[in-house]
């Protein structure tokens, strides 16, 4: 290494015996990779602003930190959000945010890459900037600085943290980071023509990459916005990245195995990825359309590399709804029938009730787990399924139910949100109703009073590039009123009251993801006062404060004529220009409308996988199209796997 990028190792390990949990900024794990620094020409960070239990096992990361290690020209090290006991004694001690590989600041590296899973970790990124020594606004930052670039779902509206970021990158980032790397490359090579500012013109001129400093925000008499005006020679749209064939990007291969404990300690395979169910409150599903399935073999010769690189023992086949691949019965049978001997084990992370058979649960549990089952209806009335176009009716979910408890589960868990638009008390309430008879027909189907269901609830968010971007949301007394009267039902019942148990968090927390999330760039003087004011892993309820968040967007929005409702429970009209109208997910804004017309009118739209184009926009708008199956291919080889004692 060069002498002025050296190991932080030295200053950070006396500190480490002071602090809680240090094996997390150890470094050092199986299949990590250690590159030389110097010899490297384009260099990343990829930094996921939560805590290592929690970022380490996310998938987006997983795939680029193998993607951007594989050239002998570039290197990637990771970096995490440094809990409050150890940032305390970094300060004090002058250690800047380091990475885990090898300890090096993360203020030397080229490229900072931000994935963003959920809008409360903005104020990590803020902590990590600051312990950095990075200027916090872009507009600060020189020369040496690297640049920022934010990922992931919540890129998709970086307005609030615009100020904060040099660029979002919207999509798949496999394709993506290795443009902007080979960019970087080229302008280093070139004699950096332009400086820092030359190369952000490049990366949005190019289309790689939205720089918010390139485009100019108007506000209107009403406080909306009037117009976003991009320079000239910068496209006024910026396009979403799509990976198609993913077949041929076959990562991770060799993930991570973590030190320290994480909240998911699997080998994960990614079956297809996009979703086009149409579920009008999900933002995944719509900005990761089209669908585009991994074919049998593809999955099968993942899995097998995998566990041999990892010795995990359990195998997660991800995407936004596992159990609707077109393959998904053959992947199950030949996967359990080729691990039956041995101790690995397969889950389904998202199941719908519509597309779950025993059949299928019988495969998953070949090995002996058989742990309990979650299904999402979402709404307690069919009424509000059909709003929010989740097309399961309640009978479908208790012959689904009952033919698991007949098969030998015991527990099943239901995951439901509050605050959806149109919804009534009544509809918070009938999910009571529906948990008792899941009771009910579970106790005659298994013949045995021991079974539960727990029921798991959520307050409704309204996300950018949705049907329900315009929705109203609901307030959190609204929600929290909802919920005790839900508790208070399914207490009253003396027959089934004490199999059920109801797990729900507040409404506050919600309501700051919803000024985070459908916010515009004011809003990031308000997630500035929260940090400078002591907040940091909002995402965590001990370390969040409402109060905190009320105050700081008080002060911060008043001077505009505007507050937290307005941001959250304030319906748009269809003419508002939304802070992301420039950010092009492929979905037609007409067609968004629309859907949520449809929504309020209780109108269903059906999967176009199946049924036909719908005129969403995406396929025509970005030149991609759907890629599923089935193949007719089998998962080869099909021997069967031994344990070895």
């Amino acid at each position: 290494m060069s002498a002025h990028v050296t190991s932080l190792y030295p200053r950070l390990e006396p500190l480490l015996a002071q602090v809680s949990k240090p094996v997390q900024y150890i470094g050092g794990e199986v299949n990590s990779v250690t590159r030389d620094f110097d010899t490297a020409e384009v260099r990343w960070v990829l930094m996921y602003p939560d805590a290592y239990e929690v970022g380490q096992p996310n998938q987006g990361m997983a795939i680029l930190y193998e993607l951007l290690n594989e050239p002998d020209w570039m290197l990637a090290e990771r970096s995490f959000s440094i809990w409050p006991d150890l940032a305390a004694l970094m300060r004090r001690d002058g250690v800047p945010q380091f990475t885990l590989e090898n300890h090096l600041p993360i203020k030397a590296f080229d490229l900072i890459g931000v994935s963003f899973s959920t809008e409360l970790g903005y104020t990590n990124l803020l902590e990590a900037l600051d312990l950095a020594g990075i200027p916090l606004h872009s507009a600060d930052r020189g020369e040496d600085d690297p640049l920022v670039i934010a990922g992931g779902h919540a890129a998709f509206n970086p307005e609030p943290i615009a100020d904060f970021i040099d660029a979002a990158v919207l999509g798949d980032g496999e394709e993506a980071s290795m443009r902007i790397s080979e960019l970087v490359r080229s302008w280093k090579l070139s004699g950096r023509p332009g400086g820092r500012d030359g190369l952000l013109d490049q990366l949005a001129q190019r289309g790689l990459a939205y720089v918010p400093s390139r485009y100019q925000v108007s506000y209107g008499p009403d406080h909306a916005i009037a117009a976003v005006q991009a320079r000239p020679g910068i496209p006024a749209r910026v396009r979403k990245h799509t990976l198609m064939e993913l077949d041929e990007w076959p990562y991770p291969a060799k993930p991570i195995v973590p030190l320290a404990e994480t909240v998911h300690e699997r080998y994960s395979v990614e079956i297809f990825r996009g979703c086009t169910r149409g579920c009008r409150f999900c933002q995944a599903g719509m900005i990761t359309r089209p669908v585009r399935e991994r074919n049998i073999q593809t999955v099968g010769k993942m899995v097998e590399a995998g566990l041999a690189a990892t010795g995990l023992e359990e195998v997660g086949l991800l995407s936004l709804s596992s159990a609707d691949h077109s393959e998904i019965g053959p992947i199950t049978k030949q996967l359990a029938e080729r691990y039956s001997d041995s101790f690995v084990s397969l889950s389904l992370p998202s199941t719908r009730v519509d597309a779950f058979n025993i059949d299928l649960a019988a495969e998953l549990s070949r090995n002996g787990r058989r742990s309990g089952l979650t299904f999402a209806p979402e709404g307690g009335t069919e009424r509000l399924r059909k709003v929010i176009n989740k097309m399961v009716t309640e009978d479908d979910l208790i012959h689904t139910v009952a033919a698991a408890f007949g098969a030998g589960w015991r527990q099943v868990k239901l995951y439901f949100m509050c605050g959806l638009p149109t919804e009534t008390d009544e509809d918070v309430v009938a999910i009571a109703g529906m948990a008792a008879r899941v009771i009910e027909e579970g106790r005659r189907a298994a013949g045995t009073r021991d079974v539960r269901c727990t029921i798991s609830i959520g307050g409704f968010v309204p996300k950018s590039h949705t049907p329900f971007q315009w929705a109203a949301q609901a307030d959190p007394e609204t929600i929290d009123r909802r919920l005790r009267l839900l508790r208070e039902k399914v207490r009253e019942d003396r027959r089934f009251g004490r199999a059920i148990s109801v797990r729900y968090h507040d409404g506050k927390p919600g309501m700051i993801e919803g000024l985070l999330s459908r916010g515009d760039r004011r809003v990031g003087a308000v997630i500035e006062r929260v940090w400078r004011s002591g907040g940091v892993m909002d995402g965590w309820s001990e370390h969040f404060s409402f109060d905190r968040w009320v105050a700081a967007a008080e002060a911060e929005l008043a001077p505009h004529g505007i507050d937290l409702e307005w941001y959250t429970t304030r319906e748009r009209p269809v003419t508002e220009v939304l802070p992301w109208d420039h950010l092009d997910a492929g979905l037609d804004r007409d067609w968004l409308w629309q859907d949520y017309s449809d929504a309020i009118a209780g109108a269903g739209v059906d999967d176009c996988r199946w049924s036909g184009c719908y005129d969403c926009g995406v396929c025509p708008e970005l030149g991609t199209e759907i890629q599923i199956g089935p193949t007719g291919r089998s998962l080869l080889p099909l021997t069967v796997v031994q344990h070895s004692a």
